[in-house]
């Protein structure tokens, strides 16, 4: 198990309790990382452009591709902290 897990664990708790709403850019960052932490490389088929909201999360989970669990959380928890 990662020694990043806990801290991850952390960040995603506090991502749901944030003072501030993010920025629409923010909050596909986060969900990206989240994706890429959790799941890996996305693989899932690319939404039609009459789905907007899928496009956007999908295209955000994408540009993470090949980057590791490891850095995904690290990257996560550090836009999480510098949220809060």
């Amino acid at each position: 198990m990662s020694t990043l897990q806990a801290p991850f664990e952390t960040a995603v708790a506090n991502s749901k309790s944030l003072t501030e709403r993010p920025d629409n850019s923010t909050l596909l960052k986060i969900y990206g990382l989240y994706k890429q932490a959790t799941v890996g490389d996305n693989s899932e088929k690319k939404p039609g452009f009459s789905d907007m909201v899928g496009r956007a999360k999908w295209e955000a989970w994408d540009s993470f591709k090949g980057t590791d669990a490891e850095a995904a959380m690290q990257q996560y928890i550090d836009l999480i902290e510098s949220l809060s």
